[in-house]
């Protein structure tokens, strides 16, 4: 298995806007360096009326299959 880090800061409008178009994207650089692209609504769980914020871990099977998203700072 696989574990990428990263942190996250996006506010409840800009997720909210995100949230609402289909197969939408979501970006992000690890800690390592990789980029991530990640659908939208894996970060649904972790919308609050701040948006999505915090450190997040991405768990990768070894096929790169999605395995689990934490957010490590809940």
């Amino acid at each position: 298995m696989k574990s990428y880090h990263f942190r996250m800061n996006i506010s409840y409008q800009e997720f909210e806007k995100l949230y609402r178009m289909p197969n939408v994207v979501v970006k992000v650089r690890s800690d390592q360096g990789a980029m991530i692209q990640l659908p939208a609504m894996r970060f649904v769980p972790f919308f609050t009326q701040l948006g999505v914020r915090g450190y997040f871990e991405l768990q990768l099977s070894d096929e790169n299959k999605f395995q689990q998203l934490i957010c490590l700072n809940a």
